[in-house]
């Protein structure tokens, strides 16, 4: 973004000169593991992924990590939910730590409330404290301290932290690392199906500004004129994937993709937060029977399900932003799980 100052920041503020418009940063590490990479090669055990549980652009790399069935082959570490200051002697930089499940509760900067740290999973590799020290181990110099991050144990340093990077590394880079098994693992990027990969791509391009980043651009924006543009733009792309799913079984088709995996972590997140927290409240994905009933098709499957801890997701963004949330107050409803877990009838429907 032009202008922007290299310094410790977060996509709270990354925001245009003048027109209020979230404007997010790209990722800063971008190498790609592959045979022919002079550095980083596949191998199981050498590699390890940082998360949230409750950011969405980790759940894709979590989805796509489970669904291939590489828990055996890439670690994990899972941060606590609330941010918290992560050098308070330099900056006020307020980021993801990592904590242990029996730690105590987390309190949040507003002073009010206490999160369980119930579900985390601390950094056994590097011992870090932050995900702020892991990146500073890394010499990073982009200082946005995000995730995912995809570390390589064998260098000590940061290999990718873009979410859709790293699910195209594990949906193909480490097939040859997973032992065989009766139930193939889904291709979700087939490079061999040259008019699926188009379609992929095309969805990608309207679903990431419009949905996916979308949420964001309506939640951060700081002009009314900037906040109208993107529920309009968001309100556009629902009403398109709903018209689609109206069709079709998935998003791009009949087989299932990465473009799903991309889709639904915004959407299971939109009813509990983001139509109260980022004010995408035209309409709830509930208001829309065909996607409310592919989220849960998608859901009821183990790689979505057991990868979508909806206490880490409220607890993040309610109690993450002072100045969204002064009192760090984590609503109740809607339940969205609960309806997820109802029939679906996608499977007999196309």
């Amino acid at each position: 973004m032009a202008g922007f100052v290299r310094k410790a920041h977060t996509a709270l503020d990354e925001i245009g000169r003048g027109d209020g418009k979230f404007k997010r940063v790209d990722s800063g590490h971008r190498e790609i593991i592959s045979v022919d990479h002079p550095i980083y090669k596949p191998e199981s055990g050498r590699y390890h992924l940082y998360v949230s549980y409750a950011c969405p652009w980790a759940h894709r790399c979590l989805i796509g990590r489970k669904m291939k069935g590489l828990e055996e082959v890439i670690g994990l570490s899972v941060v606590h939910p609330t941010w918290q200051l992560t050098d308070p002697d330099v900056d006020e930089h307020a980021g993801w730590v990592f904590r242990s499940p029996n730690d105590s509760p987390v309190i949040p900067r507003t002073g009010y409330g206490a999160i369980s740290c119930e579900d985390c999973i601390s950094d056994d590799i590097n011992q870090c404290q932050t995900v702020r020290q892991l990146y500073e181990k890394s010499n990073d110099t982009h200082k946005k301290y995000s995730v995912p991050v995809l570390w390589d144990k064998q260098t000590s340093s940061i290999v990718n932290n873009e979410s859709s990077e790293i699910l195209r590394m594990f949906n193909s880079a480490f097939n040859t690392l997973v032992g065989k098994s009766e139930t193939p693992t889904p291709d979700l990027y087939p490079e061999n199906d040259k008019a699926l990969l188009k379609a992929i791509d095309e969805v990608n391009e309207w679903v990431y500004p419009g949905i996916n980043n979308g949420v964001y651009k309506c939640g951060f924006a700081k002009s009314q004129e900037a906040y109208k543009e993107a529920v309009s733009e968001l309100t556009i792309a629902l009403d398109r994937v709903e018209s689609i799913l109206a069709v079709q079984r998935y998003i791009c088709g009949t087989m299932m993709t990465e473009a799903d995996i991309r889709l639904y972590v915004t959407l299971v997140r939109f009813d509990e937060v983001y139509v109260v927290y980022f004010k995408t409240n035209k309409k709830c994905i509930r208001e829309y029977p065909n996607i409310q009933n592919y989220l849960r098709e998608l859901w009821q499957l183990p790689a979505f399900k057991e990868t979508t801890h909806m206490n880490h997701i409220k607890n993040h963004y309610f109690t993450s932003h002072p100045v969204l949330n002064a009192y760090s107050v984590v609503p109740v409803g809607p339940d969205t799980l609960t309806d997820l877990a109802l029939p679906h009838n996608r499977d007999r429907q196309y």
